[in-house]
C-alpha cells in the first residue's frame, strides 16, 4: 500500500521559509515524477511544483516561481518544497502526489 506522508507545515510570518517533506513508502521512487499540490479554503486544488524522474526537469506554477523549489532524494523516497519568501496568499494545505495518491497533507499558515 503506498503511504505518502508530509511534513514540515506550520505558522510563517509573510517574508519567511519553510521546508516541507513527503515520504513515500510501498512504492518504487526513482522511475516518478513527483509533485506537490495546494489547497487554500474555498479554492481548487493547485498544481504548485512537480520534479521529472530525472530529477533535473521541473515545473513550478506562475505563483511560487522564484520563490519555491522542488528537490527529490531517490535514496531517501523523499521529495521537497523549499518556501521562500512566503505571503499571505500561499496559505493553503500542501498536499504531496505521485499519479493518483496522495498524501494527507501538510498546514501552511502564512500570517503576522
Amino acid at each position: 500500500q503506498v503511504q505518502l506522508v508530509e511534513s514540515g507545515g506550520g505558522l510563517v510570518q509573510p517574508g519567511g521559509s519553510l521546508r516541507l517533506s513527503c515520504v513515500a513508502s510501498g512504492t518504487s521512487f526513482n522511475v516518478y515524477n513527483w509533485s506537490w499540490y495546494r489547497q487554500a479554503p474555498g479554492k481548487q486544488r493547485e498544481l504548485v511544483a512537480r520534479i521529472w524522474n530525472d530529477e533535473t526537469t521541473t515545473y513550478y506554477s506562475d505563483s511560487v516561481k522564484g520563490r519555491f523549489a522542488i528537490s527529490r532524494d531517490n535514496a531517501k523516497k523523499t521529495v521537497y518544497l523549499q518556501m521562500n519568501n512566503l505571503q499571505t496568499e500561499d496559505t493553503a494545505v500542501y498536499l504531496c502526489n505521485r499519479g493518483t495518491d496522495w498524501g494527507q497533507g501538510t498546514l501552511v499558515t502564512v500570517s503576522s
